[in-house]
């Protein structure tokens, strides 16, 4: 059984942003295709995209599931009972679940919020600053039916499976005090969400994430790249003729995403 699997919805309305989020572009990609690709990196099971009815998506990988809502203006919660619904059927016993509009989500807090789905536990869930993040928490998949009722019933508060659930509140001293994601991410930008323009703007005004580039016998070089081919072309490489290394398995998609801290390794001519 799969411990964990990913979901992340992409069928919200951005009627403040006024266009698709999953479509909105962040240093050379699509914001879908960067927070699916994090998600992706954090957890040992599938990642679900939820999308509305007939919505136009960026291409993603082979190996993230695309799944349809098939309920239009129900909100984030209906969106949650598909994903969870989808992970319960892997089977995974816990899915990670994020909106769409997060470029500076970090894996070290995926993994912090995961971890604290401990047991006796149904949602881990950050409270900072007086605010609730149902988009950025974990759920057990168990919960896949209940939240399907509760939605059924007129329910739209993605807030309500934490009050209908045995719930472990992370603050943000909780998530600051794991060491990585102290080091990764001390202003808990994970959990910046991207509702206005001007929230784009000086979310896609931040620099690419620093990240460090390792080729051969060369001195390690930092760059800034938001992906692996980003990092490659910093480096005056190109994928595909170098093999890329990131966190001990091999890459060959080059829209692989990377975050702050990351250490990249190419290799001389691929395959040589």
């Amino acid at each position: 059984m799969v411990t964990v699997a990913g979901v992340v919805l992409a069928g919200g309305r951005s009627t403040r942003m006024g266009t698709s989020k999953a479509a909105l572009e962040w240093h050379g990609g699509p914001l879908l295709r960067r927070v699916a690709g994090i998600v992706a990196r954090s957890v040992d099971g599938p990642v679900f995209v939820v999308a509305a009815p007939g919505q136009a998506l960026p291409d993603l990988p082979p190996d993230i599931g695309v799944l349809t809502d098939p309920h239009e203006g129900r909100g984030p919660l209906q969106g949650l009972a598909v994903g969870l619904g989808a992970a319960a059927a892997v089977p995974a016993s816990a899915a990670f679940v994020c909106s769409t509009d997060l470029p500076l989500l970090h894996p070290a807090v995926v993994r912090r919020v995961l971890g604290g789905l401990h047991d006796g536990v149904d949602v881990a869930m950050p409270v900072v600053d007086g605010r609730w993040q149902p988009l950025v928490a974990a759920y057990r998949t168990a919960l896949a039916g209940a939240v399907a009722d509760w939605v059924a019933g007129g329910e739209r508060r993605a807030t309500v499976v934490a009050e209908r659930s045995r719930v472990n509140v992370l603050t943000s001293h909780d998530l600051l005090a794991d060491g990585a994601v102290r080091a990764a991410d001390p202003d808990l930008a994970s959990l910046s969400n991207l509702n206005r323009p001007q929230d784009y703007s000086a979310a896609r005004a931040r620099p690419a994430p620093a990240i460090t580039v390792r080729v051969g016998d060369r001195a390690p070089r930092v760059v800034h790249a938001a992906t692996v081919a980003g990092a490659a072309a910093a480096t005056g490489l190109t994928l595909g003729k170098h093999a890329a290394v990131l966190d001990g398995v091999p890459v060959t998609d080059g829209t692989t995403p990377l975050v702050v801290g990351d250490v990249v390794i190419f290799s001389g001519a691929a395959g040589g």
